[in-house]
């Protein structure tokens, strides 16, 4: 994942509990997570994505040996090429001085056709990155987490998919994206270059680290970017109740900016989702190995994510573009929470923050709090989050 942000940190350290202070608490949910997919696939698929035979994914050789894995396990699955006969899209570079034009990497993607004969022309698309930082100065930069931890999960939801009983009506596109970690080149190669007319993509989901959390503090949450720009996901989010252990947080996307594939699918006014459990220490570093990732949260997160998959294809009416998103009193709720917490840390010694840190996330904490005592997110001060978000983001995280 492209370095971003400390508000990965703030969406996954969400709402735990909340001060009296705060507004009354969401709808009830309603719609249960099943627990279909589980840890050990999931682990299995991170320890070779990770392991030194592929030397962090950096290399177009090493990349090649994941697209390879790709390709085997989607075969293994029965499902159909992608694009046209062939599993790979070819992504190329800039054209070198004598006018030919390089091929830089390879898209890898499937398709499981939908049911309905009404239906399946419309598609829902699973994407993810593969690529890591390969190996610099000798060291392996293994990329456990950013990102084979969501290529795992990407692998066990098409195998849930393809292998149930009932298939969706709606037609489920898989594909590993390479490149994210050179200016997102792969997923905007595809946005721009796809196997069928955009309009088409219904819902582009997407995710990056499942398997931590921020700074490694004990907070299994994960939090999802991109509702507000489509009708009826924000609903159908706060009606899934996850698996036992995980929380669900929403944020808005234009808060952290484009920092992983769903931008060329948002610039295009698709509908998406993003899913992450944010950075943590060792986040482009050689020790984001497979022993350090909790795959019992991984594989909740992959249940949620299947769930929203199944809901969305299926459903009547699939997600709509909007253009100008309501604010949402959640963010500023996160916030608030985050803040809150900063100021325990630094009062405990864990995080010691300096003059500038500490009046900035007194200021936010305060007016965050202002917010949530009035009960509404208004168009200004959801401005005011935005640009308070950015200021902590370079100067506390």
């Amino acid at each position: 994942m492209a370095r971003m942000w400390f508000l990965s940190g703030f969406c996954c350290l969400t709402v735990i509990c909340l001060r009296a202070e705060e507004p009354a608490t969401p709808p009830a949910k309603t719609i249960p997570v099943p627990s279909l997919i589980v840890a050990e696939p999931l682990q299995k698929h991170v320890a070779y994505l990770a392991s030194e035979d592929l030397a962090g994914r950096g290399s177009p050789e090493s990349r090649q040996l994941a697209a390879k894995y790709l390709v085997t396990e989607f075969k293994r699955l029965a499902l159909e090429p992608l694009f046209e006969t062939s599993y790979a899209q070819q992504v190329p570079g800039v054209k070198d001085e004598d006018g030919t034009t390089p091929i830089w990497g390879l898209n890898v993607g499937a398709l499981l056709p939908g049911s309905d004969p009404q239906l399946k022309d419309e598609i829902i698309v699973l994407g993810v990155h593969y690529d890591h930082l390969g190996t610099r100065n000798g060291k392996i930069y293994p990329g456990a987490d950013d990102n084979a931890s969501s290529v795992a999960m990407m692998l066990e939801v098409a195998r849930q998919l393809a292998t149930g009983t009932v298939r969706p009506k709606r037609s489920i596109a898989f594909v590993g994206f390479d490149l994210e970690e050179h200016l997102l080149w792969g997923s905007r190669w595809f946005a721009a270059h796809p196997p069928w007319k955009l309009s088409q993509v219904k819902l582009f989901i997407t995710s990056d680290m499942l398997g931590r959390s921020l700074g490694d503090l004990p907070l299994p949450v994960v939090f999802v970017m991109g509702s507000e720009y489509g009708t009826g996901l924000t609903p159908l989010l706060q009606e899934l109740a996850p698996p036992k252990g995980l929380e669900l947080a929403r944020l808005g996307a234009d808060l952290v900016g484009t920092r992983s594939d769903y931008g060329p699918f948002r610039d295009e006014k698709v509908p998406f989702l993003f899913f992450s459990t944010g950075e943590h220490p060792d986040y482009h570093t050689p020790k984001d190995t497979p022993d350090r990732l909790n795959y019992e949260q991984i594989a909740s997160i992959s249940n949620v994510i299947l769930q929203v998959i199944r809901q969305s294809a299926d459903s009547a009416s699939p997600p709509e573009w909007i253009k100008q998103p309501a604010p949402d009193l959640e963010e500023a709720r996160t916030i608030h929470r985050i803040t809150d917490l900063l100021q325990t840390a630094d009062q405990s010694g864990k995080k010691r923050l300096t003059q500038l840190q500490r009046f900035l996330v007194t200021q936010t904490h305060n007016k965050t709090a202002q917010i949530l005592r009035n009960g509404e997110l208004t168009k200004d001060e959801r401005l005011w989050l935005i640009r308070s978000a950015q200021a902590l983001l370079f100067t506390v995280f």
